[in-house]
């Protein structure tokens, strides 16, 4: 279905013979393109959660997208999520038990039934429209030695639903030894199965911490999916009470997940290369909605087949058809109206060089892969992928003085024991300006004193070089504040300087001015937060206000005008807003000797309304083309006001990415769910549409 939509569902973007050749076959003027000589590969998707349900609440509406657009599907669920076995809230239990002389007894076995089926038929719903579509379901050996429950829809057999049946912790932060927390941290030698009453698994069973990794590298190697959607391994906790802002379990559990992907890539060579996209937890509902009141609705949808609002049984099991904790309030603490990446936000993947080539760079296996056009009209090539394993979704780029392009990320490693768990930021750079080669990965550190401090919790670095010549990163810390490190002339690194801020989420975002001088910006849940350098070569700061309305947390920012331009979305719409900060004169030195001007002052302009196609997450703008996620998951793009939003019909890992491509053309691109690198183009005009995507690279083959 996908190949049809992409290969018929686009016009050529204007532009002459050149731009014809950047996007790929070319229809005569005027005509519909022809068919992509080889069509995208669909590509396969496979989720990992702790619990039922956080899939419903944090990964959708891309996993109804990804159904929707006939991807095939798996999830898995960590833990049976039995909590107290009660299926209902406590105070009900309670006026039930008044009512009729006992509260209803404790069975976590049927809760955990309750919420199976509540699953099934969400995705039943989501598949076919009929929440009450029937399930094949069989019990299934793992690579741990224990058992797992295989659910597959029978009317649509891409969708499977794999059940490990651990027990979970059954709280959100308190001390629980018995659950994936500690496991992880060694405190218990094993955690036991927590089997469901209906399931066809018989005979209960145990996991070390080894065995649940060999468990979901078994699950990677049987499906071999070309991206892996995931919970957040570093959350992150509250400054006040130093809480986590998660569940204990979905971030123990996706570490697990980044265990078992690490070996899965080590180990399994006869696979396709996979993508990976982490979510942000509990903590979507302090930040402001980023979804259109209309894919909230759907997604509220599934929620309310899941807690069983109607109270049919449709499955005909005595422990209920769905999970009637939730059926109260299914919208959670407002879940229902945001998701939000924790990770891959970046939108300066795709750089250019001086000769019109361009170089891209995502995250593939654990690693940073690169795909590479030489000049304007030359051949694709990549995914190369650089040395240098464990790195994190999302990368940021920036090009030197002398022409060499820079890459960034976050690393995480594991170390011997569990207290080792750690991300720094890392940077590699071209050896030399157009070589496909780069240096070894650098470590800038962490700003974070340890893992147990803040659970690792930083931003995505956020990269420029200023009109001096000098090369910086800032990343948000887990106290929620910026923090910065600088180049210095001689080639060494200034330390992580405290650069203020508070209630920063998100990643930052940087650029400089036409002067030169560097700008920062991070999102806070009510505005957008500036740090400007008074002069080329100064620290940016301190942290000022900009008046800005809220946000949807990312930014894109921009030399424009004169000044920084930001983009980003209008919580509750989806729509694409922009806004001009520009630097007032550095003020002069209030006393002779001073070593650095006063603060700069700078003037934002008013908010300009730039429409869209609903969607969410970040947007890139390059000339006349602002592009971003749209409604139902595909790149929405505007050229200017000379015509509509266009929609494509490609689904994509992450954000987009573009840049100049050559004079007066604008190179767009997209990893697909099929870990494919896809690129289209526009003329910088605006009348201009998006051409056809070129995919790069065979299709799934191993690395």
């Amino acid at each position: 279905m996908v190949a049809a939509l992409v290969a018929g569902g686009f016009v050529l973007a204007r532009g002459g013979e050149a731009l014809g050749r950047f996007s790929g076959p070319a229809g005569a003027s005027g005509a519909a393109p022809e068919a992509l000589p080889d069509p995208p590969d669909p590509g396969s998707v496979l989720q990992i959660v702790a619990h039922p349900d956080d899939d419903l609440y944090f990964m959708n509406p891309d996993l109804r997208n990804s159904i929707a657009t006939g991807h095939p599907v798996t999830t898995a669920y960590l833990t049976s999520g039995e909590a107290d076995g009660i299926n209902g809230t406590t105070e009900k239990a309670e006026k039930a038990g008044t009512a009729g002389g006992g509260a209803p007894p404790a069975d976590k076995a049927a809760y955990a039934e309750a919420r199976q089926n509540g699953i099934r038929a969400a995705y039943a719903q989501m598949a076919t429209g009929d929440r009450a579509s029937a399930w094949r379901r069989t019990s299934v050996p793992t690579a741990g030695g224990g058992r797992a429950e295989l659910d597959v829809l029978v009317a649509e057999p891409s969708v499977h639903l794999l059940w490990l049946q651990l027990r979970e912790a059954g709280n959100v932060y308190a001390d629980r030894p018995d659950s994936l927390h500690g496991l992880w941290d060694g405190r218990v030698s094993h955690l036991e199965s927590m089997l469901s009453s209906g399931t066809p698994v018989r005979g209960a069973f145990t996991y070390t911490g080894d065995q649940v990794v060999r468990t979901l590298a078994g699950v990677l190697a049987t499906y071999r999916p070309t991206t892996v959607r995931a919970q957040d391994p570093t959350p992150g906790r509250y400054p006040d009470d130093k809480r986590y802002t998660d569940h204990q379990d979905h971030f123990y559990g996706a570490r697990f997940v980044q265990r078992a992907l690490a070996r899965y890539a080590a180990e399994v060579k006869d696979r396709p290369h996979f993508a990976v996209q982490n979510y942000l937890g509990y903590f979507n509902g302090a930040l402001p909605a980023a979804l259109d009141p209309r894919e909230a609705r759907e997604k509220l949808d599934s929620l309310d087949t899941y807690a069983w609002l109607d109270r049919a049984n449709r499955c005909g099991s005595a422990a209920g058809c769905g999970d009637l904790k939730v059926a109260d309030h299914p919208s959670g603490n407002h879940w229902t109206e945001s998701i939000h990446y924790a990770r891959g936000n970046s939108t300066s993947w795709l750089a250019p060089d001086a000769h019109a080539g361009l170089w891209a760079f995502r995250v593939l296996d654990g690693q940073v892969a690169l795909w590479h056009r030489d000049g304007l009209l030359g051949a694709w090539d990549g995914p190369r992928l650089l040395p240098g394993t464990g790195m994190d979704p999302g990368v940021s780029t920036t090009t030197l003085p002398d022409g060499r392009i820079a890459v960034f990320g976050t690393r995480t490693s594991f170390g011997d024991r569990p207290q080792d768990y750690r991300r720094d930021v890392v940077y590699a750079v071209q050896k030399s300006a157009g070589s496909v080669e780069f240096g070894a990965w650098d470590s800038l550190g962490t700003p974070e004193a340890d893992d147990a401090d803040w659970t690792s919790d930083i931003s995505a670095p956020a990269v420029s070089v200023d009109g001096s010549g000098r090369l910086a990163a800032y990343v948000r810390d887990g106290a929620y504040t910026l923090r910065g490190r600088t180049r210095n002339t001689d080639g060494s690194w200034g330390p992580w300087d405290r650069l203020g801020g508070r209630d920063l989420h998100g990643n930052p975002a940087t650029a400089t001015d036409a002067a030169g001088r560097r700008m920062v910006f991070a999102s806070t849940p009510t505005t957008v937060l500036a740090w400007v350098a008074p002069t080329a070569g100064a620290v940016p700061g301190p942290a000022a206000p900009t008046g800005l309305p809220a946000t949807t947390l990312p930014l894109t920012a921009a030399a424009r005008d004169g000044g920084v331009r930001l983009w980003f979305r209008k919580p509750g719409s989806g729509d694409v807003r922009t806004a001009l900060v520009t630097a007032k004169p550095a003020a002069a030195p209030a006393a002779p000797g001073r070593a650095a001007p006063a603060p700069a002052g700078f003037d934002v302009s008013g908010v300009t309304d730039l429409g869209g196609m609903q969607g969410f997450g970040a947007v890139t703008a390059t000339g006349h083309l602002v592009a971003g996620r749209s409604v139902g998951g595909a790149l929405g793009s505007d050229v200017g006001a000379g015509l509509a939003w266009q929609r494509s019909a490609l689904m994509f890992v992450g954000s987009p990415a573009s840049a100049p491509a050559g004079r007066s053309v604008i190179g767009v691109a997209v990893l697909g769910l099929d870990a494919r690198l896809y690129l289209s183009s526009a003329a910088d005009s605006p009348t201009a549409r998006l051409a056809p995507w070129q995919p790069v690279g065979p299709r799934t083959t191993g690395p």
